[in-house]
């Protein structure tokens, strides 16, 4: 076992039992064992599969090209809205884990034969730019530049949140409340207090600052 991934197992206090299941399960299939992103990662001919990862109510897999697969058990999860390719297989017990064993192995083994396919990407420019966010660009051609300086995922995560709110006034509110984090150059869920342990994601750690 990799040190990595051993100090990895070894630190987990609430989900230690279901990883070490997975893990089995995983390599099983005859996976390359690695570490990225500090979680354990599993590859295929050098090309990533799956990872194993806990969250405070469900640890699990996900698998880098879910969105190829046939998911036919209906247990593949869509993190975030927008999330395009990955896909979570969530356990919240070792006993679940074990019962679907075949199940979870049936999924492996599909997601390894499909790990060297290609997944039709959805570009920014096929995103909805709501007229709001349109006025707002015109009034301040600086802010446009900084939206448009941002990564293509950051960007898709703000079109996305504006255009979710049905109506106008709340567009706006939104695109106001987030004008200066996009001068800053963040995400919709970048850190920006630096407390996070999953930067650039915010985990909620801002919460300590307060009171």
């Amino acid at each position: 076992m990799l040190q990595d991934v051993q100090q990895y197992l070894n630190s987990q206090q609430k989900w230690q039992k279901e990883l070490i299941a997975l893990r089995d399960i995983i390599l099983s299939c005859g996976l390359q064992e690695g570490f990225k992103w500090k979680h354990p990662c599993y590859t295929h001919e050098g090309k990533n599969v799956v990872l194993i990862h806990e969250f405070d109510s469900y640890c699990g897999i996900s698998f880098f090209k879910g969105v190829l697969l046939d998911d036919s058990e209906t247990l593949l999860i869509k993190q975030t809205e927008n999330m395009q390719t990955a896909r979570q297989m969530r356990f919240t017990d070792l006993a679940e884990i074990i019962e679907l064993e075949p199940v979870i192995k049936q999924y492996l083994k599909e997601a390894i034969e499909k790990s060297g396919q290609k997944v039709a990407m959805k570009k920014t420019s096929d995103y909805e730019v709501p007229e709001e966010l349109e006025q707002v660009f015109k009034e301040n051609t600086a802010f446009q530049e900084a939206f448009e300086a941002l990564t293509p995922g950051r960007q898709r995560g703000y079109l996305l949140y504006f255009s979710k709110a049905k109506q106008s006034k709340t567009k706006t509110a939104r695109i106001e409340k987030n004008i200066q984090r996009i001068f800053d150059g963040y995400g919709l869920n970048d850190c920006t207090c630096g407390l996070s342990k999953r930067k650039p994601n915010c985990d909620g750690s801002h919460k300590q600052l307060k009171g």
